[in-house]
């Protein structure tokens, strides 16, 4: 009698463990510790870092208005405190950049929806906002003076001839990557119209949306400190770029260095407040998030 040949059966019980651990999350918070070793300790480490490569470079340079000693910049920093100034220098620039970013994403969210979803517009002024994109931002401060004058007006519209192209082409990417069967499946749900954008284009497009928004505030901050450097008038008050220039014109490099590092502090601190949450809640919210 001839036999026939049986190919095992898989444990469906394996198949599916598997599977369960492929699709495991682990969704505890972190600990203290976790927070510190993977978050907090990486920067404070490239801080140190720094500072030593900064502390062995000095004497090797020996000139002080070249190189400043990280004691003489933070004798700069402690003088910008005792005299109220420090925080007067902040708040002037962050107020400027915040509000223009803020008018910068009331226009460019709408053109960019524009854009996106009229095929004459994007043909013609697709190519136009890419274009500006790549425009230095100091490029718009010569005519912003000579149309508006010395004044906060003329920052404002630096900000936004350097801010609004990023968010509505970000807004653009993001709108192009959704797939076709949400917006059809929207149409069937009666979600067309304003009703559509809100409650299906917009959410649908948050990747490539919060991606251009992160990108219109870096040029928002640029052309804010492109603005101030070389726009300077005393009722402007003083921001972090014009204390800039004002250390470039004293020939005095601790200064230089005090308003380096602030403008540095305000990219990051505005990235690590505003940004970072919100692009790990795009995330999270649609499983994307890895943990760990």
């Amino acid at each position: 009698m001839a036999s026939t040949d049986t190919t095992p059966v898989q444990d469906t019980g394996s198949v599916e463990a598997g599977l369960d651990a492929l699709e495991t999350h682990d969704t505890g918070r972190p600990t203290f510790r976790q927070t510190f070793v993977n978050k907090i300790l990486p920067p404070i480490i490239a801080v140190g870092v720094l500072l030593a490569v900064w502390t062995l470079l000095y004497p090797v340079v020996d000139n002080p208005t070249k190189l400043p000693s990280p004691a003489a910049v933070g004798s700069a920093f402690q003088d910008a405190w005792l005299k109220g100034d420090l925080l007067g220098y902040i708040w002037t620039s962050v107020s400027r950049g915040l509000l223009g970013f803020l008018m910068a994403l009331a226009i460019g969210t709408p053109l960019g929806l524009l854009v996106a979803r009229v095929k004459f517009v994007r043909a013609a002024i697709g190519p136009i906002l890419s274009g500006l994109q790549s425009l230095p931002s100091v490029a718009w401060v010569p005519p912003a003076v000579i149309w508006l004058g010395l004044n906060n007006s003329m920052m404002y519209a630096v900000i936004l001839l350097g801010a609004v192209p990023s968010i509505a082409n970000g807004l653009v990417s993001g709108v192009d990557q959704i797939p076709p069967l949400f917006l059809r499946a929207g149409r069937t749900m009666g979600a067309t119209g304003l009703k559509g954008t809100w409650h299906i284009t917009l959410p649908a497009a948050l990747p490539g949306y919060v991606a251009g928004m992160k990108q219109g505030w870096a040029f928002s901050w640029r052309s804010l400190m492109a603005a101030e450097i070389i726009a300077q008038f005393p009722d402007l008050g003083v921001g972090l770029g014009q204390l800039l220039e004002n250390a470039r014109t004293a020939s005095d490099m601790a200064m230089v260095f005090e308003a380096i590092l602030l403008i540095l502090f305000v990219g990051i601190a505005i990235d690590l407040l505003i940004f970072s949450p919100l692009e790990r809640w795009v995330l999270r919210s649609r499983g994307l998030l890895v943990k760990g």
